[in-house]
């Protein structure tokens, strides 16, 4: 697929480094030649260095043969023409805009995007994004990754596995029988540097993260089954107050949850704004790396402390200096993926990385076929797909144990009408199910072609 990414910074080199390793055509365009330069010299990516809305440049970077652009600059308005350019002289099929200012996000003003208006086909807010991803883990305490499919009917979680979690060494056989009620399916395992798609066999042992695949209903009972009962989050402090930390703080306040909101911005001006844009929050004006203004946030009384700061290093250092004063739990935004892995043995409970939400949101328009739903699971190395059964698919109506499904993937749940079916082996699938799968990445492409996807976009 030849693909154009408008923007080298953190969200288009992420996008691109992704698009690269799956052995897209992928053009960088960027009016930093230091990045287009240092980009395409770690990357397997073609480079441009120029304005990205401007048609000499897009023409250069192969607009004309393109299936895809991605417009993920700085500038939300430079993004919205390069897509307009795109479509207006080079017929561009899909276009794809990162827009962060708010107004444009506005369902009030959604007519202005269609394709006699703006033609954009998929808008990306990364940092909204972030913020619903937060506030998902806020929700559901104890798992260290929540993503919801199907309408929200089915959840991935992410639980780490510790040493007192009743379930160690217990066979996963073992586990339907003592929990004959509990709908759940466990789908990955991350165990160290290694991702397994486990067998029936499969014993969970002591600093294992697992993924599992439930109804939503029944999150917090297999959080308990799983060793994990930490109570909701009322009390919270917010380190930073980006759009990342203002969208969030406006999604608990809407929500009615009675969340008592501390936020903690450096900028004397931004925390005025803030303030001005939230309703019961209170915004201190002040570093997080100051114990006496982490004293002032009630530190020592905080459920959660959220740092969404756009640095990382301020991200980690508060949340390890918030949880020594007293908070009993750190969700922490890291955009470096070297720091990801180091944080949990820091005592870090939740680390976000954006580029994971911004990829799955790109990859569902890229990936062929009936694709209802995906998410990265970046550190994990795999996917969690949710497609549709067609007509062609294989393995219709074919029990699961006796279905060829290729090594290293593994089926999560069934959805079928009302109905989600947690699989087992005497389950098959139906023309019209919306099937969720964990698939490692090297086995992406077998996946697309067991469901014929290869039909869907092309």
């Amino acid at each position: 697929m030849n693909i154009i990414v408008c923007g080298a910074g953190q969200v288009g080199a992420s996008i691109a480094h992704h698009l690269a390793q799956e052995h897209h055509d992928v053009t960088l365009i960027d009016i930093s030649a230091e990045l287009i330069h240092r980009l395409t010299n770690t990357l397997d990516v073609q480079g441009v260095v120029g304005h990205a809305a401007h048609p000499d440049i897009l023409e250069s970077a192969g607009a004309a043969q393109a299936e895809m652009l991605i417009a993920a600059t700085h500038s939300d308005e430079v993004n919205m023409v390069a897509c307009q350019v795109a479509h207006t002289l080079f017929s561009v099929p899909t276009k794809v805009a990162r827009l962060r200012t708010q107004c444009y996000l506005n369902r009030d003003w959604r007519t202005l995007f269609g394709p006699q208006q703006m033609p954009i086909d998929l808008i990306i807010s990364p940092e909204l994004e972030v913020a619903r991803a937060i506030r998902r883990r806020v929700d559901t305490p104890g798992a260290f990754d929540v993503v919801p499919f199907a309408e929200d009917r089915v959840y991935l979680l992410g639980i780490a596995i510790g040493p007192d979690c009743p379930v160690i060494d217990t066979p996963l056989l073992q586990l339907t029988e003592l929990f004959p009620d509990l709908h759940v399916r466990v789908v990955g395992i991350r165990r160290g540097e290694t991702t397994i798609v486990p067998d029936a066999e499969e014993q969970l042992r002591p600093g294992d993260r697992v993924y599992v695949v439930t109804e939503k209903g029944q999150r917090n009972r297999v959080l308990a089954a799983y060793g994990h009962e930490e109570p909701e989050a009322h009390r919270i402090i917010i380190v930073g107050g980006g759009h990342v930390g203002l969208y969030l703080a406006q999604e608990l306040e809407a929500s009615g949850g009675g969340f008592n909101l501390r936020i903690i911005e450096r900028s004397e001006d931004r925390a005025r704004y803030v303030a001005d844009q939230l309703e019961r929050a209170v915004v201190l004006h002040g570093d997080a790396l100051d114990q006496d203004i982490l004293r002032e946030a009630h530190v020592q009384m905080t459920d959660t402390v959220i740092a969404v700061a756009n640095d990382d290093e301020t991200n980690i250092l508060s949340s390890l200096l918030a949880k020594r004063e007293g908070a009993k739990q750190a969700i922490t935004l890291v955009n470096n993926p070297v720091y990801g892995p180091l944080l949990p043995s820091l005592g870090i409970d939740v680390y976000i990385d954006p580029r994971a939400t911004t990829v799955s949101t790109i990859l569902r328009h890229v990936r062929r076929g009936r694709i209802r739903g995906l998410h990265s699971l970046s550190a994990a190395g795999a996917e969690l797909i949710e497609a549709e059964a067609l007509e062609t698919l294989e393995i219709l109506d074919t029990p699961l144990r006796d279905a060829k499904v290729p090594p290293g993937v593994r089926f999560g749940a069934i959805v079928r009408g009302d109905q989600v079916i947690i699989p087992r082996g005497d389950t098959v699938i139906r023309i019209g199910d919306r099937v969720i799968i964990f698939a490692l990445a090297e086995q992406i492409k077998k996946v697309e072609q067991m469901f014929s996807v290869q039909l869907g976009y092309f």
